[in-house]
């Protein structure tokens, strides 16, 4: 049995048996872990009430198998409370999050940058931005982010002036002269490029990467839609 307490949050919970939840927690200890619930599905308990999505939580697990059981768990501060449209990118945050993390794997990056976008949302700030921040992170981590500096075919810097395109695994390599200095402006301009190897978000840098961030984690994500996705379609 664990005594150690986990820093979490809940990314999705599903009825289990006739009393039960099983809730996946994304937790800074130990990542991505999933617990079994007992007794708490049809009860007005405090347990129940905790176990909501966008609530900072401190939890104790117990069991040696991959599913654990949820021995305790507590709040650790109010519940961020969302409506509209940041709740549906914050439902995309933890879909994207549980689909993309591998169980066990902790990662302090990505949990702050999780953190931060969920109090970004509350407050309102740029949803693209926010939406971005996080999928970069979690590409960093997965150790597919490109490097927005460097032509990997030349071993050259990126220079503003130039466009690009991205080599799947591999990196961006520039365009030649005639097109890229072409009307058609075809690839991916270098100014945005540099700008967000800074963590700079112009109007061009967050085109650039909404564009790259779609294409690096469809690969990750799957053929299997997002549901969340699903809910700005309806929305609309």
């Amino acid at each position: 049995m664990n005594n150690d307490w986990l820093t979490a949050f809940v990314l999705h919970r599903r009825a289990y048996r006739e009393t039960s939840y099983i809730v996946d927690f994304f937790t800074l200890e130990q990542g991505k872990v999933s617990a079994v619930a007992k007794g708490v599905r049809n009860s007005k308990s405090d347990k129940k009430s905790l176990l909501q999505p966008f609530q900072a939580l401190k939890l104790q697990l117990a069991g040696k198998s991959d599913l654990k059981n949820l021995r305790h768990v507590e709040s650790t501060a109010p519940s961020i409370n969302l409506v509209g449209t940041p709740l549906f990118c914050a439902m995309y945050l933890n879909e994207l999050t549980n689909r993309i993390m591998p169980a066990g794997l902790a990662s302090d990056a990505v949990f702050e940058a999780y953190g931060q976008a969920l109090t970004a949302l509350f407050s309102d700030d740029d949803i693209e931005i926010t939406l971005r921040k996080f999928e970069l992170s979690l590409l960093d981590e997965m150790g597919l982010l490109p490097d927005f500096t460097e032509d990997v075919e030349y071993e050259m810097p990126i220079e503003a002036e130039k466009h690009y395109v991205l080599q799947p695994e591999f990196g961006f390599c520039a365009l030649p002269d005639d097109v890229s200095n072409s009307h058609t402006r075809k690839g991916l301009p270098g100014s945005a490029l540099l700008a967000l190897a800074q963590g700079e978000f112009t109007p061009m840098s967050k085109r650039v990467a909404k564009v790259l961030c779609r294409d690096l984690l469809k690969p990750l994500i799957g053929d299997k839609p997002l549901k969340s996705r699903e809910l700005f379609v309806v929305r609309k």
